[in-house]
């Protein structure tokens, strides 16, 4: 069976993709900054599921590497899977640019510049998935993540004009928009239980909708229902909010 390419692999939602993809029969690339780091959990996953998983080094913020990076694989991947995400600081990117422009890079156009390459091999092959994990934050600005927010907004738009391009060529670009979900990223964040999605629920989510060749998703299925009230608050009135 094809590779699956995981980018930002090093993730809790990423590794339990890694997870689920593996276990259903495909072998894997995971890509990340410091792919070493991921040599323990490779290991494991070849045992148990006795499928190729090879790790490389790849950073989303070396943009002129990416050509590169991409032709160096041995056999293209058959889907790519982006769980590439930096929530960053709020605070500090109001009045640091340097880290606004981490934030936007990260999350937005270091995703973009892979991903275009990704979808010229898929459009000339006309085969692949692609999948893009962005956010509910982006469905909306607050206060408290705007910076943050309007890089999942643009990523969110980004997949949407994909998705239109591509569909000719048969390749399915699904995008999920997680609500809170329980990883690294958000440990000692106080999250409301109820609304709070596991890593292992969100990845069951992608793989899911991934093979029902699905548009969007939100993980978990509340945050649409949420994110659509949200969106109908007029705007005189949200201001004055703290959601």
């Amino acid at each position: 069976m094809a590779y699956v390419l995981i980018i930002g692999a090093k993730s809790d939602i990423a590794m339990a993709l890694a997870r689920k993809y593996a276990e259903s029969g495909h072998d894997l690339y995971l890509a990340a900054r410091k792919p070493e780091e991921l040599r323990g959990f490779a290991n494991d996953l070849k045992i148990r599921s006795q499928k190729d998983i090879r790790l490389l080094a790849l950073d989303i913020l070396d943009f002129s590497s990416h050509d590169g990076f991409y032709r160096s694989l041995d056999q293209k991947p058959s889907g790519v899977i982006s769980v590439v995400g930096y929530l960053g600081e709020q605070v500090k990117a109001q009045s640091e640019f340097t880290e606004a422009h981490r934030i936007i890079d990260t999350n937005f156009t270091g995703v973009v510049s892979l991903l275009n390459i990704v979808a010229d091999d898929f459009e000339a092959r006309k085969e692949g998935f692609i999948v893009g994990i962005s956010s509910v934050a982006g469905d909306r600005g607050r206060k408290s993540n705007y910076i943050y927010g309007s890089a999942k907004a643009a990523f969110t738009t980004y997949l949407s004009g994909l998705r239109n391009r591509l569909h000719d060529a048969g390749i399915n670009v699904l995008t999920v928009k997680p609500g809170f979900v329980a990883t690294k990223m958000t440990e000692g964040m106080d999250l409301p239980g109820a609304l709070t999605a596991q890593a292992d629920e969100v990845a069951k989510d992608i793989f899911e909708a991934q093979q029902k060749k699905q548009d969007v998703i939100y993980s978990k299925w509340m945050w649409r229902w949420i994110m659509s009230i949200i969106n109908n608050i007029p705007e005189w009135i949200f201001k004055k909010t703290s959601i």
